[in-house]
């Protein structure tokens, strides 16, 4: 009476469906982590590695951004501390959090003008 609900089961022949079949089914699966690991969490952490370091390595003069997307030029850094002193404005001088920084747009460690021809 309610055999329409219940979908007609196939047959196996015993010589097939060994272990083969099983790892093959599985295969799929690892293929497609494998591919997300490459192209999304792997660049990701490599990308919050360099911004660890370059928050550990913060200088006075080096352009922010913070979270909340104030941008600014960092006055004071303590490599002890976890609060950083951003001028936002002239004379507007605030205290954020390391953590909360984004990103660091430039890094006066490198200057841009450094000319060996001088």
């Amino acid at each position: 009476m309610f055999d329409f609900l219940i979908p007609a089961a196939h047959a196996q022949t015993a010589g097939s469906g060994g272990a083969g079949a099983g790892l093959m089914s599985f295969l799929p699966f690892v293929a497609v982590f494998a591919i997300m690991y490459f192209l999304m969490i792997r660049p990701q952490q490599q990308r919050q590695k360099q911004l660890k370091a370059e928050l550990k390595a913060l200088r006075r003069g080096d352009r922010i951004v913070t979270a909340g997307g104030v941008v600014g030029i960092v006055q004071r850094s303590r490599e002890d501390s976890s609060e950083v002193e951003v001028e936002i404005a002239p004379n507007v001088r605030v205290i954020v959090l390391r953590e909360t920084i984004s990103s660091v747009l430039t890094s006066s460690a490198k200057p841009v003008n450094d000319d060996a021809k001088k």
